[in-house]
């Protein structure tokens, strides 16, 4: 990954009174914030700015296996380092069941074997926080959000961001900045279904991407691929604005 020129230490200070601020606005002195731990460098990070921010006391960590998960490990590690409350809701049985009585009376798509899941953590991270008296962590990042590498109502969801403006260069300098667990914050990221890495979906790497994205490559001698990028960015801008509504407008 690139050596960018991020001030991981200034944007920690100014992520973590930004996280206050906002549990100061939206909450009580003793409200929560909830978040799906993946074992990866996003919620890893996320978790870990929210526990600098409000102490471990006031954030809760929802481990969500889809039946076996091979690298549950990891999320354990990151529960434990950070020492917060955690619980593990085993979704499998809730995903087959869904499934399934839809696959009863129509053809199951990819899409929906994808998507479905990532919509039913969100629900279980949002039953959690609603029993806990918490608010939801978002805890995507800039270059994902770029290309659209989320589920709308899925990871996309939540009550706020703290990562949502930072690229997944300047994501990994801030988790090492943070002192978090080298495996946690370098963990290369694999979709969980075609045992491909995020990368190799794409067909270009993060870096490529993040330089790109912060104007530090313009593409120009590689138009096709200058292309792909801003094809998928426009494509996804959906998952990004507010619901469309029709703006009703009385007659006088």
């Amino acid at each position: 990954m690139y050596n960018n020129n991020i001030n991981a230490e200034k944007v920690i200070e100014d992520i973590t009174e930004w996280i206050k601020k906002y549990f100061e606005e939206n909450g009580t002195p003793d409200t929560k914030a909830v978040l799906g731990i993946s074992g990866g460098k996003d919620s890893s990070i996320a978790a870990a700015l929210c526990v600098k921010a409000l102490g471990k006391d006031r954030v809760i960590g929802v481990l969500m296996p889809q039946g076996e998960q091979a690298d549950i490990d990891c999320s354990r590690k990151l529960v434990e380092f950070l020492g917060i409350e955690n619980y593990t809701i085993n979704i499998g049985s809730t995903v087959n069941a869904l499934l399934d009585e839809i696959s009863a009376d129509m053809t199951l798509t990819r899409q929906a074997e994808i998507n479905t899941p990532a919509r039913i953590r969100m629900t279980t991270v949002y039953a959690v926080a609603a029993c806990m008296n918490g608010r939801v962590v978002n805890t995507c990042n800039l270059s994902e959000d770029w290309i659209g590498y989320s589920t709308k109502f899925g990871d996309s969801a939540g009550d706020f961001s703290p990562l949502s403006d930072l690229t997944v260069t300047e994501v990994v300098k801030i988790g090492d900045t943070l002192g978090l667990p080298y495996e946690l914050v370098h963990k290369v990221p694999i979709d969980g279904l075609s045992g491909k890495t995020d990368e190799e979906n794409f067909g270009f790497t993060y870096e490529i991407l993040d330089k790109y994205i912060r104007g530090e490559l313009d593409l120009a001698d590689n138009p096709e691929l200058k292309a792909k990028i801003d094809s998928m960015n426009a494509r996804n801008q959906h998952k990004l604005k507010l619901m469309p509504k029709f703006e009703y407008k009385s007659i006088e």
